[in-house]
C-alpha cells in the first residue's frame, strides 16, 4: 500500500458528508457536506483543512449520489486532492446496520453489498442510503479498495443475555429481532480516548459512555468490549433524544393503534420525529431549552428533567452492569457543550463516587478532559467524539492488512 489517504464518506437519503485524512498523522486535508441532493435548492460546501483555506460553497441542483460525488471529486482536485491520486488508499462508508454478520471492517465486494441489502428490513431509513454511496464510490473508483464500517460492529460482543429480547426465540430469529445498538463508531473511539485520558490500556478500564447529541445513546464498556447499549433493533430504544422518545411501554403503540385511531406509520413518525425534547417543549436544541428555562419556562424545565432523569436511570443501570466503573464519559453535540446537563445527570450520586467540579465543569475545549474533582472515586470525563477517524483508522488498517 503506497497512498496514506483514506476518504470517508456517509451518505444519507438527500445528504454526503466527507472527510478525506492523511493517516500518517491522521490530520484532516479536506471536509464537506452536500445536501438537498435530488432538489433545485442542492447545496456543496467544501473547506480545504490542509491549504487553511476559507470554505467555498455552491448552490443549484445536484440530481443524485453520483452528481454528488463526482461534485466533491470536482472539489478535492481543485485543492490538488483528486481522487485519481495516488496518495489514496481507500474509502471508508459508515454503514449503520451490520446485523450479527458483520463484527468488524469488511472490504466491500458484491456479497457485502448482498448481505447489506438483506438488512434493509431492519433499517429501511440508513442502509438504502449507504448502499447508495457505496455503489457511486465504487462505480467512480472500481479500482479503489471501499470498506465498510459499520454503527452495530462495536455492540456485537454484548453477552446474549444483553443482546435478547424476551420473546419467542424463533420468533426473533426468523425476523432477525434482537438488540444491535448503534453509534457503535463513537462509542469504540470515545472508550479508548477515555482510558487513555486516565493513562491506562483499553483492557484495564471499565467506562460507562453517553454519546448525546440528537441521538442519544449509553454503553457499557468493560476492558474495551461493549456489554451493553441503549439503543436495539433500532435506534429509537433508550435515551430521551431531540426528536425520539427513547424507552416506553410498547403497549403504546397498541393502545395509539386501537384507540388514538392512529396508523402505524403515524405512529412511527410521532414516535422518531414528534417526541423527545421536541415532543416535549417544542425545542430539541438544549441550547434553546436551557435558555427557555433560565426565563422561567415551565415546558422546557420539565423536558430537561425527564431527559435527565432517564440518563441517570442508565448511568446507575450501567454501573450494576460493569459492578465497578472507572470513568463516566459524555460525547457529542450535548456531552461535550451542555455543562448544566453532566451536572445534573451526576447530582445525587456522589455514594456512586460521580461528581463534578463546577469550575472545571464550566470550562469548554476540544480535547478531552476530567470534569470531576482530584478526589472523586470514578472520573468523568468529557471526551470529543471523532466518528470520522475511527472510520478511516479502521479502513486503512484493514487495507493496510490486506496490501
Amino acid at each position: 500500500m503506497t497512498g496514506t489517504r483514506v476518504l470517508v464518506l456517509n451518505s444519507g437519503s438527500s445528504s454526503l458528508k466527507y472527510q478525506l485524512l492523511d493517516m500518517r498523522d491522521s490530520s484532516r486535508l479536506a471536509a464537506g457536506l452536500v445536501e438537498r441532493i435530488g432538489e433545485q435548492t442542492s447545496r456543496l460546501k467544501h473547506t480545504p483543512l490542509a491549504a487553511g483555506g476559507d470554505a467555498r460553497e455552491a448552490d443549484g441542483p445536484i440530481a443524485d449520489h453520483d452528481a454528488a460525488l463526482k461534485a466533491v471529486a470536482q472539489e478535492l482536485a481543485r485543492d490538488g486532492l483528486g481522487l485519481d491520486s495516488p496518495d489514496l488508499a481507500a474509502i471508508g462508508h459508515r454503514v449503520v446496520h451490520g446485523g450479527m454478520f458483520f463484527t468488524e471492517p469488511t472490504v466491500i465486494d458484491d456479497a457485502v453489498i448482498a448481505e447489506i441489502e438483506r438488512l434493509i428490513p431492519v433499517a429501511p431509513l440508513h442502509n438504502p442510503a449507504n448502499l447508495t454511496g457505496i455503489r457511486t464510490a465504487r462505480a467512480l473508483r472500481p479500482d479503489l479498495p471501499q470498506v465498510a464500517v459499520f454503527d452495530t460492529a462495536f455492540h456485537t460482543t454484548m453477552p446474549e443475555s444483553a443482546a435478547r429480547y424476551a420473546i419467542d426465540p424463533r420468533i426473533a430469529d426468523r425476523h432477525r429481532i434482537r438488540r444491535y445498538g448503534f453509534h457503535g463508531t463513537s462509542h469504540a473511539y470515545v472508550s479508548r480516548a477515555t482510558a487513555e485520558l486516565l493513562g491506562k490500556a483499553p483492557e484495564d478500564v471499565n467506562v460507562i459512555v453517553l454519546h448525546l447529541g440528537n441521538g442519544a445513546s449509553a454503553s457499557a464498556v468493560r476492558g474495551g468490549r461493549c456489554v451493553d447499549t441503549s439503543m436495539g433493533l433500532t435506534p429509537l430504544e433508550g435515551l430521551v433524544m431531540g426528536t425520539r422518545s427513547g424507552d416506553l411501554d410498547p403497549a403504546v403503540i397498541f393502545h395509539l393503534a386501537r384507540v388514538g385511531g392512529m396508523s402505524m406509520d403515524e405512529i412511527d413518525t410521532l414516535l422518531n420525529k414528534r417526541s423527545g425534547l421536541f415532543g416535549l417543549c417544542g425545542d430539541n436544541d438544549m441550547r434553546e431549552i436551557r435558555r427557555r428555562i433560565d426565563e422561567g419556562d415551565e415546558a422546557a424545565a420539565l423536558a430537561f428533567d425527564i431527559y435527565v432523569h432517564r440518563l441517570k436511570k442508565y448511568i446507575g443501570a450501567y454501573y450494576a452492569v460493569l459492578g465497578t466503573v472507572d470513568a463516566v464519559a459524555f460525547t457529542a453535540g450535548v456531552g461535550e457543550n451542555a455543562a448544566p446537563v453532566r451536572e445534573a445527570a451526576v447530582a445525587g450520586l456522589e455514594g456512586l463516587g460521580l461528581a463534578v467540579d463546577p469550575g472545571r465543569n464550566a470550562v469548554r475545549g476540544d480535547r478531552p478532559r476530567i470534569v470531576s474533582p482530584d478526589a472523586a472515586r470514578v472520573a468523568v470525563a468529557v471526551v470529543p467524539t471523532d466518528e470520522e477517524l475511527e472510520i478511516a483508522t479502521q479502513t486503512y488498517a484493514l487495507v493496510g492488512k490486506n496490501t
